[in-house]
């Protein structure tokens, strides 16, 4: 009878040992499972709004001789976050008319510097795309009530026409203290370097913002043999008092949201701070 008992007790045992390590497992295979959901805008459906994107009108650089614009990754690639997120994007430029992106920015550059860029490939196939660039608005045309946020394109352009650029500063300070998203990536954070809000008080005062970094000025000045930039954004930010100025590694995707303010620190950037920028407009 003892025999019997002891052989009854080590199968219950063995089962519930059994049935724990098939919980176990399951959880263990439930741990490994990941989802990822992201809303994308579906086809024809209306609008949630328009989002005015800024960019330099052609110029020449005074450093290098070069014709400069709009960096083509920092208009296509918040383009396509801010499209596929239900929004309209209208774009202007500082003089109005007819735009040029960088060279090395265009895919299609002899260069191939920026051959990976598919998806400002991709726009440039699109008839409505380019058109776009061939006639915008002047900036002094628009007003902040017509748009749901404003970011600034980056490239060389900015550094010579964003630089100094009233009519830019009072834009860009409207849509911030009425509360919209007021983005920035890359070299268009000149802007920030001078922009007051209407108290007088540096926009970036009490602010934590990015900018192109003093490494990736270093490397763009070796990669071509010269210095390329008439200033560096990060020399003079790092001269403003009551401001933090951040870098991340050079190149890297990296995208600060301060409020209501939003910078980028490079082309990379641009995504990243076009999805914090669609964030705010979705809470």
């Amino acid at each position: 009878m003892k025999k019997i008992c002891l052989l009854l007790v080590s199968m219950i045992a063995i089962t519930e040992t059994s049935v724990f390590a098939q919980k176990l497992n399951k959880t263990n295979k439930m741990s490994q499972v990941k989802e990822r959901k992201n809303y994308v805008h579906p086809h024809g459906a209306p609008t949630k709004g328009k989002i005015l994107m800024v960019a330099s009108s052609p110029s020449v650089s005074t450093q290098t001789g070069w014709p400069i614009g709009f960096w083509a990754a920092e208009l296509t690639h918040p383009m396509r976050v801010f499209e596929e997120a239900g929004y309209e994007v209208e774009l202007v430029s500082t003089d109005g008319g007819k735009l040029q992106m960088d060279g090395y920015s265009n895919p299609t550059d002899a260069s191939g510097y920026s051959a990976h860029d598919i998806i400002s490939l991709g726009y440039m196939q699109k008839e409505a795309f380019n058109k776009m660039l061939d006639n915008t608005k002047k900036l002094t045309d628009v007003k902040h009530d017509a748009y749901a946020a404003i970011f600034l394109v980056g490239g060389q352009g900015p550094m010579y026409t964003f630089k100094g650029n009233a009519d830019l500063q009072k834009l860009f300070i409207s849509f911030y203290e009425a509360g919209k998203p007021a983005s920035a990536v890359c070299h268009s954070t000149t802007l920030l370097l001078e922009a007051k809000k209407s108290n007088g008080e540096l926009l970036v005062t009490g602010k934590t913002w990015t900018g192109f970094a003093n490494a990736e000025e270093d490397f763009a000045d070796q990669a071509v043999g010269q210095k390329i930039q008439p200033y560096r954004i990060e020399d003079e930010a790092r001269k403003i008092n009551g401001t933090n100025f951040k870098v991340a590694t050079p190149f890297t995707s990296y995208a600060i949201a301060d409020g209501n303010l939003v910078t980028g620190q490079q082309q990379n950037s641009g995504a990243a701070a076009a999805e914090m920028v669609v964030e705010l407009l979705t809470k």
